[in-house]
């Protein structure tokens, strides 16, 4: 993997001349020069999800990739896992064409065979004391929650990087939905669609007139968070928000009223949901938005959505079909206006948000300040557009 510049690398000072397509302004506009969030990557120092556990099988391989970093998944007749460079280091073909055979990976070019290090531990054809070939690179992978998770950053990070915790991913009293899906947008726009929302009138179709209060928003190392209520102003529930909910009070702010908090402590998200008085949330859910294509303008998100369990036994099995419903149309919503805002950009350029919200001012810093600036984007520049057209 080339290796990432600091997001705080020195800026090229100069003034980036505004695209031909750029609407003329009334005022000369000041620019601001700091690194495009949209050419800010993902941090690869950081624990991130392949694939689910269940989509690889004993004696296969998965290829998958992180920052167009090709990477191959493979789980031995063992049914123990391990992550390697998808190449072999003999013709470069992708290793995730090979054969496993016992708890090695065969190439299915010429058999070159390579351990879990991505040591080359054999050659069919290889003369009597001539030396093995240098092997690949192999990738920290463990399973937790369902998920295959892989480390593709610097090793000497890995004892101080921390593991994700998801809460609530094994308690019995919540059943999991998996959330796996490609969204065709940097990953920023996924953590700015979740952490603002005050986008509801994107759903109100399926939800109906929601009136977002947001109550307050906390700061500290690599995070960001906030807290939101909510009143219904138009419509009735629908059936989806009710299984999964319960029946929210949706009143105003007070001693008694529903909550949801919202965290990104980066690289991760979290929404919980409390209805008023209760201590336990109604539901939890955790998201990572991880990098396919070398320029990030693709992602793989990967969620695990916990939702309490009614009180009578089994009735959630039941309810399941409405709950996956109605989530699967929330959410293409959301993937279709975060592609809509990636379409802006490629034909824009650069980024022309003009941000009114304190939120996703914050959010924002902190996914500049954690991330990573893409090679060949450390000259580039967001302009911040103060006067009207």
């Amino acid at each position: 993997m080339t290796k990432p510049l600091p997001v705080h690398a020195e800026v090229a000072l100069k003034v980036v001349e505004a695209c031909a397509h750029q609407p003329p302004a009334v005022h000369p506009l000041p620019v601001s020069l700091v690194p495009d969030l949209r050419k800010v990557g993902s941090h690869p120092d950081n624990w991130y999800p392949l694939a689910r556990s269940k989509d690889l099988k004993k004696g296969q391989t998965l290829g998958r990739s992180f920052a167009g970093d090709p990477i191959v998944l493979v789980r031995t007749e063992s049914d123990q896992v391990y992550a390697l460079e998808d190449r072999c280091a003999h013709r470069q073909v992708p290793l995730h064409h090979g054969v496993v055979h016992g708890e090695h990976l065969q190439c299915g070019y010429h058999c070159w065979t390579f351990d879990r290090t991505g040591s080359c531990v054999g050659v069919p054809y290889l003369s009597k004391g001539q030396a093995r070939p240098k092997g690949v690179r192999s990738y920290p992978c463990r399973e937790a929650y369902g998920l295959i998770f892989v480390f593709p950053g610097n090793i000497e990070k890995l004892t101080d990087t921390v593991f994700p915790e998801v809460s609530l991913a094994d308690d019995q009293k919540y059943k999991t939905r998996f959330l796996n899906r490609r969204v065709n947008c940097h990953y920023s726009f996924m953590h700015e669609n979740l952490m603002d929302m005050n986008h509801q009138f994107l759903h109100r179709r399926l939800m109906g007139g929601i009136r977002t209060t947001c109550l307050e928003l906390r700061e500290r190392d690599h995070v960001v968070e906030v807290d939101y209520t909510f009143s219904r102003v138009k419509g009735s529930q629908p059936l989806g928000e009710k299984l999964i909910l319960g029946n929210p009070q949706h009143v105003q702010a007070g001693p008694e009223h529903d909550l949801m908090t919202i965290c990104t402590d980066y690289p991760y998200q979290t929404l919980k949901f409390w209805t008023a008085g209760s201590t336990e949330p109604a539901l939890n859910l955790w998201n990572v938005y991880v990098p396919i294509d070398r320029e990030q303008c693709q992602n793989h998100t990967f969620g695990l959505m916990m939702i309490r369990k009614p009180s009578f036994p089994g009735l959630i099995h039941l309810l399941w079909p409405c709950i996956v419903w109605f989530t699967e149309r929330i959410f293409a919503e959301d993937r279709w206006i975060v592609e809509e805002e990636q379409k802006a950009f490629n034909r824009q350029g650069a980024d022309w948000n003009q941000e009114v919200f304190p939120v996703i001012e914050r959010l924002r810093a902190l996914l500049r300040r954690e991330g990573v600036v893409l090679q060949g984007c450390a000259s580039d520049t967001e302009r911040f557009r103060t006067s009207s057209y």
